[in-house]
Parts: C-alpha cells; structure tokens; sequence
C-alpha cells in the first residue's frame, strides 16, 4: 500500500515540475514575445509567473524539503551574534593595515627580483 503512494507522489511530483518548467518557459518567450510592451508590465507579469511556479515548486516533496531547509537556515542566522559597530571598524582597520603590509612587502620583493634579473641579463 505504500509503494503506491509513494508511485503517485513521485508521479504526481513530476507533473508538478513540468508545471514548473512550463511556467518558467512562458516566463522566458512571454517576455521576449511582448518586448515592445512596457518593462513595468513585463516584470510584473515575470514576478506573478515566478510567485506561482515557486508556489508549485514548493508542493513537491524536494520543494518542501528545500522550504523547511530554508527556515531552518533563517533560525540559524538569528542565532549568530553579530559584531558591534566598534568591533567592525577594528577589525576593517587591521585588515586594511594588514593588506598594505604586505602589499609593500610584495613590491619589495619584485623590486629586488627586477633588480637581480636586469643584473643578470645586463
């Protein structure tokens, strides 16, 4: 009994992609059909296409795992402590410093490499 849900989920998952497919390809010709019309309309219309399609998309069992996947990521992201302005500015400055340290270190060296090189040819 359950290997035929399984079957029509995964059937019905199928169709439900080429749903997808199909409005993503309206999406694409339609705007190129109607590229003398206005871009405020054509973005509309594109927006509502990828609204639906994502809204198809979502119902298929990849699609709400990749949801759930999703939300779990948003609960992460709020968890994350995030430095203080002081903090950021602190560390923007030493890697500034950091970079041009080295920056003319490299410069540095490829000068005296120029310099032993042109030594060398004469």
């Amino acid at each position: 009994m359950e290997s035929r849900s399984v079957k029509s989920s995964s059937r019905l998952d199928v169709v439900k992609w080429l749903v997808v497919f199909l409005l993503v390809t309206v999406g694409v010709v339609g705007n190129q059909y109607f590229a003398a019309e206005s871009l405020l309309y054509r973005v509309i219309a594109l927006v509502v296409l990828a609204a639906i399609a994502a809204f198809v998309a979502v119902q298929t069992s990849r699609g709400g795992r990749f949801a759930a996947l999703l939300k779990e990521a948003r609960v992460e992201i709020r968890k994350v402590v995030w430095p203080t302005r002081p903090e950021l500015i602190q560390t923007t400055v030493i890697v500034i410093v950091f970079v041009l340290v080295v920056a003319l270190l490299l410069w540095v060296m490829d000068s005296l490499i120029s310099l032993l090189v042109a030594g060398f040819i004469g």
